[in-house]
This record gives C-alpha cells, structure tokens and sequence, in this order.
C-alpha cells in the first residue's frame, strides 16, 4: 500500500488524535494521581478547605491522602487533619475513632502530643453541653464519661509530654474538670436532699468529699453530709463531719446560708 492511500485512510481520524493529544498535554493533574507530587497537591487542597470552613470536602480529600501516602509522615498529619475536620463537623464517635486509630498505630508519632490532646478536647467539648445544662430543676443521673475520657487523655500528655506547647493548657483543662465533677457530684447531692432522700445524698456528698477532696465544690460537699446525716439521725456522723467541715471551712458561708441557692457560669469553676 503506499504512502498516499495510507495517509487518505488516516485522514479522517488524524484530527481526532492530534486533538487527544493536544489535551493530554495541557490538562492538569487530577485527584487520582498518585506520584508523591499529585498527593502533595491534594493535600496542599484539602488544607485550602479547612482553612475556608469547608470541612466536608477536606475530610474526602484527607482520606485519599491518608491511604495514598501510607507509611509516610504525610499519611500521618492526614490523619491528625482528618481527626480534626470530623470534630469540626461535630462528628465526635468519628473523630475519637480516628484518633484511637492513629495512637494505636504511631506510639512514637512526632505529633502523638497533638493528638492526645485533640482527643481530650473532643471529649472536653462535647461534656461541656452536658456540664452547662443544670437547670437546678432535674438532676437525675447524667452519664460522666466523657469528662472522665478528657481527664484521662490530658493526664496522658501532662505525663508523656511535660514540655509540649499543649500541656499547659490540658493542665488547666484538668483542673476545670476536676472542679466541674465535683460540682456535679454536689449538685445531684442538693438534689436529694432537697427532696428528703438523705441516704442518697448522703451518699452522693461523701462521693465527692472523697474523690475531689481539693475542689471548691467539697465546702459544700461536708454541709450537706452534716445535714443528711442529722435528718437520719445519725449524730456520731453528723458530728463528725461537722468537725470536719468547721476546721477546713471555719467561715464557710454554708453555716450561715445553708445551701446554695443557684449556680454561677461554668466558667467560674476554674476558680
């Protein structure tokens, strides 16, 4: 066949190929390259996401990178973003999940501090709702796990990492904690009390005498003890936890006032 025909059969199609060509060359890389520049520049995008709020896109974008960049540091902080988009997302079981994950799997992570704290504060927030919600009007039991899963994530960085640019801030987190069960505690013991279950209030002050024993919330704590034990009839114990309260708390208010009548914001827990 020569040269002519071969080039007449080919003509209808040769502007076809020039034009796939053409285009192959001047477009731009999608998400689905996966040499390490392609998943640069998805990462370099859903950091662009984050930035401008837009959490969902980030957290795809983050997943394809967290998988793509496996065993690499790259993967790593994907992961810790992730964590956070999904906490911004108010996506909490998807943000502890994730966490778990990565400490699991990077004991030695360079970012671990980051992460346990990021878990403690997604535990810290998501309490906080449930810590503001007294009303003084029903105060039955109200699960404290989450407080109790924060604490126990910043103990764990305050431990592992006491020079982190985190754990100053975990350990004021921890003593608001620490202050903010102590008041639940004496908030459901007023409770009872206020309804004439004296065991159970006393019980729940003796609770919070015995766990919290420097929180503010233990004056309190020590008043309601003395009275629920006087409404029992139960002097030797009344006795008892009055001396108590009257050498730690020789001007305690509640001597004079008795109970506290209402609460002030959740903020002032941390005095």
């Amino acid at each position: 066949m020569t040269v002519s025909r071969v080039w007449r059969r080919l003509a209808p199609i040769a502007p076809l190929m020039l034009a796939a060509l053409l285009a192959a060359c001047g477009s731009t890389p999608k998400d689905d390259d996966n040499t390490p520049a392609g998943v640069d520049r998805l990462y370099a995008q859903a950091k662009e996401n984050m930035q401008d709020g837009n959490y969902d896109a980030a957290a795809k974008a983050l997943e394809k990178v967290e998988g793509r960049a496996a065993g690499t540091l790259l993967s790593q902080q994907a992961t810790i973003d992730l964590a956070y988009t999904y906490y911004k997302q108010r996506d909490r079981a998807q943000a502890l999940s994730t966490l778990d994950r990565f400490i699991k799997l990077h004991p030695s992570s360079p970012v671990l501090d980051y992460a346990l704290y990021l878990r403690g504060i997604v535990n810290f927030n998501d309490d906080l709702g449930f810590l503001s919600s007294f009303t003084g009007q029903d105060l039955s039991e109200r699960d404290q796990q989450a407080s109790r899963d924060a604490y126990q994530s910043f103990r764990q960085l305050v431990d592992q990492f006491p020079a982190s640019k985190y754990t100053p801030d975990a350990q004021a987190r921890m003593d608001y904690i620490v202050n903010a069960l102590a008041d639940y505690e004496v908030h459901v013991a007023r409770y009872y009390f206020r309804r004439g279950a004296y065991v159970a209030a006393a019980n729940r002050a003796q609770q919070a005498v015995q766990d919290f024993q420097q929180a503010p919330a233990t004056e309190e704590a020590l008043y309601i003890l003395v009275r629920s034990y006087d409404e029992l009839g139960l002097k030797p114990l009344r006795d008892d936890a009055d001396r108590v309260l009257r050498k730690n708390f020789p001007n305690s208010r509640h001597l004079k006032q008795g109970l506290t009548t209402s609460k002030g914001a959740w903020w002032q827990l941390w005095k």
